[in-house]
């Protein structure tokens, strides 16, 4: 009896995730349900068959896992996929966006990780195989039942159809071996997404008047927290609404039906400077692959309007050198590069990823000030980072908002709108172009196409001759375009798009890739939803934003691999076909180190992240370190090799020497790779008392077609 009973106790994390679905939406979910009995079934198998100190790690991970995906969800609205292994396994980062335990369901939370820990003491006798293989059985009776239903309801939401590690493994299995697309080339691309088109009917006499550009990026919002823009897609009241950056920009352009292409700010920021889709995919982004295609990083904006007599700065509130935008920025031709180092405000409340969002915005105003006191043209690109998880707000004012992620909303509100407010009165828009924008969308729970749903505001010399509300689709792509069209330059022949200083009568296609799921808007009026393993949904739209079409069914057409293959077109049209790449990640940067390294996040010193290299191919890594200040301790680097921000092992490397002042260090080693790895990064870190390095070199070279077979 006493065993029966104990038996029941691993049952409680096992199906608990299904319990907090059923508690928060009933049998609203039914396809989701059945995921959760199934997994659930599974994971309490595996439990009860495993001897204590494995049922601890076992269920620890299931409870860390679920408990994970429903904070990220709640930020982001969206579950993690593989790709997001390199987040969720490095503690660091958990670290920084769980610090203070800020947790948006904490309940759940505390009662999955006690029930696991619980269930691990208890002793439980190992069930015969003739209970176990019936189990099983019913766990591949309840996924097939789930996959049937969920095929059948293809046109909910990935997370109402899926427990979290249902949807992990399926999105895994299907990146690794479900066939691939076809391949096809860039003249399969349908003519507007593969040209510039400035076809449309100007909405200026001439050129602009501004002689400035001013690009404001916010951090993950998207369009729906402007009243305007919402009510223009018919969306009713959210719990908040940003009144004082509405109130800013009462004579602004609104752009509402304007697409953020994919998640992570380093794909948003190469596509609104560069003139060019994100990947769709979780490749290498773009932005690094600029490194070794000189000619086209040439053709981004910031290096037009340099190359025009314009000043191009770049200024960020978190550190640089993550995603490495120390050298990306420089490399699209910022002349001027600054993050949170140039800030000399203290915050009145710490956070951890960089400056709080009033500090930055007094900063930016500072710094327009200074710009014009030079009287030369310029480009300011601004990036905020208070809206990232777990957001900077303090205590007091997040306990009067639903949540931290709207209470940091709130806090953004009035700070943009208050810059912008400060700039007026020092007459800043009277002669400078200024674009309110977004890297990417944190999406809503309004529904998962929230999560492509990007933000456009214009203020411009010209406002009460431009339209209100500007009709048409547009994205983040379009950026580029739109201020060369507007400053009466010529456009360099790579970069495509439309200008938002034109109205056009033919519509166009459109394209995302967020929450696992591809979008797609034609030409003619359809909206396609596509994942990897379970097809399309499509319907007659407009947009690819907004509600869902009425008739939104499945795709019988089968339309999903054409789709696929297409956006493999537009993610490697960069694609360098050299047998040799040279990535570099330093340029003689001056970086003050820490008396203790905190955490790899925060502590790395360059940026050489999430790189992609291919199979056959041997890679060699040169770094070279000069210490300019040091105490008697010295200076202690460390270098670590994560994949998928797991710790890569089996590569031979030398370790620094302890550096005093005046001395360098420098090591040099080759990584083969028989086959293909994603998502690479090293991490290099330092500490000392008074310590200040150079870093003079970090280049990492990919050699194709040389890797050897000693790791095989």
């Amino acid at each position: 009896m006493n065993n029966k009973i104990f038996l029941i106790i691993p049952a409680i994390p096992s199906f608990l995730p299904f319990f907090w679905r059923l508690f928060r939406h009933g049998l609203g979910e039914p396809a989701g349900l059945l995921s959760d009995s199934a997994i659930g079934l599974a994971v309490y198998l595996l439990a009860i068959s495993s001897p204590r100190l494995l049922r601890l790690v076992l269920l620890l991970l299931w409870a860390l896992f679920q408990a994970g995906s429903q904070e990220l969800y709640a930020a982001m609205q969206r579950l993690p996929s593989w790709q997001d292994l390199q987040y969720l396994t490095d503690p660091n980062f958990i670290g920084n966006s769980a610090a203070g335990l800020h947790l948006t369901y904490p309940v759940f939370t505390a009662l999955l990780v006690v029930a696991a820990i619980v269930a691990s003491l208890v002793r439980v006798r190992r069930p015969r195989l003739s209970v176990l293989l019936p189990g099983a059985v019913f766990v591949v009776l309840l996924l097939v039942a789930q996959g049937y239903l969920s095929r059948q309801l293809n046109d909910r939401s990935i997370a109402a159809r899926f427990n979290p590690l249902h949807w992990f493994i399926s999105d895994a299995a299907a990146t690794s071996f479900l066939p691939k697309p076809a391949e096809l080339t860039a003249a399969d691309l349908p003519p507007s997404l593969r040209r510039l088109d400035l076809s449309g009917t100007p909405l200026l006499a001439g050129k602009g008047k501004a002689r400035n550009v001013l690009i404001i990026a916010l951090e993950g919002l998207p369009g729906l927290y402007l009243p305007e823009i919402r009510k223009a897609f018919a969306i009713p009241e959210g719990p908040y609404q940003m009144e004082d950056l509405a109130a800013a920009t009462a004579d602004a352009t609104l752009v509402p039906d304007f697409v953020a292409h994919s998640h992570q700010t380093i794909r948003g920021l190469y596509s609104m400077l560069c003139g060019d889709f994100s990947k769709f995919s979780y490749d290498m982004s773009k932005a690094f692959e600029l490194q070794f295609n000189p000619q086209q990083a040439r053709q981004c904006l910031p290096a037009q309007l340099a190359a025009n007599g314009w000043d191009t700065h770049y200024l960020q509130a978190a550190g640089l050198s993550f995603m490495g935008k120390d050298q990306v920025m420089p490399n699209v031709g910022f002349q001027q590069v600054h993050g949170n180092e140039w800030f000399t405000e203290p915050d009145p409340y710490p956070f951890m990823w960089g400056k709080t969002d009033p500090v930055f915005f007094r900063g930016a105003r500072q710094y327009i000030a200074e710009l014009r006191a030079a009287d030369k043209p310029w480009l300011l690109t601004l990036l905020t980072v208070g809206t990232h998880q777990p957001y900077a707000v303090p205590e007091d004012v997040a306990a009067r908002y639903p949540n931290r992620m709207i209470a940091t909303v709130a806090i953004l509100d009035q700070a943009v709108a208050d810059f912008l407010q400060g700039i007026r009165a020092d007459g800043v828009l009277d002669d400078t172009l200024v674009l309110i924008t977004s890297d990417e969308s944190h999406g809503d729970t309004i529904g998962e196409w929230a999560s492509s749903w990007g933000m456009m505001a214009i203020l411009a010399p010209e406002g009460p001759t431009l339209p209100r509300i500007k009709a048409g689709g547009y994205g983040l792509v379009d950026i580029e375009a739109s201020v060369l069209d507007y400053l009466g330059l010529p456009a360099p022949e790579a970069v495509i798009g439309r200008s938002m200083f034109r109205d056009y009568r033919q519509p166009r296609e459109m394209v995302s890739y967020t929450n696992s799921k591809l979008r797609w808007q034609t030409s003619d009026g359809r909206r396609f939803e596509c994942s990897r393993s379970g097809g399309c949904t499509v319907g007659a739209a407009t947009s690819l934003i907004g509600p869902p079409p009425q008739d939104f069914s499945h795709d019988d057409g089968n339309n999903g691999p054409r789709l696929f293959a297409l956006a493999a077109v537009l993610d490697h049209k960069l694609a360098s076909r050299e047998k040799s790449q040279l990535l570099r990640f330093a340029n003689g940067e001056i970086r003050r180190l820490p008396e203790k390294i905190v955490n790899e996040w925060t502590d790395n010193l360059a940026g050489a992240q999430y790189l992609d290299f291919p199979a056959g191919s041997k890679v060699h890594v040169s770094i070279r370190v000069k210490a300019l200040k040091a105490s008697a301790k010295g200076i202690r680097l460390q270098l670590f090799l994560r994949q998928f921000e797991k710790l890569v092992g089996g590569i031979d490397y030398p370790p620094f020497p302890v550096l005093q002042a005046g001395d360098e260090g420098r090591i040099e080693f080759d990584i083969d790779n028989p086959t293909a790895r994603q998502s690479f990064s090293f991490h290099l870190v330092g500490e000392g008392e008074d310590a200040e390095i150079r870093l003079e070199e970090f280049d990492v070279t990919i050699n194709r077609g040389t890797a050897t077979e000693a790791i095989l």
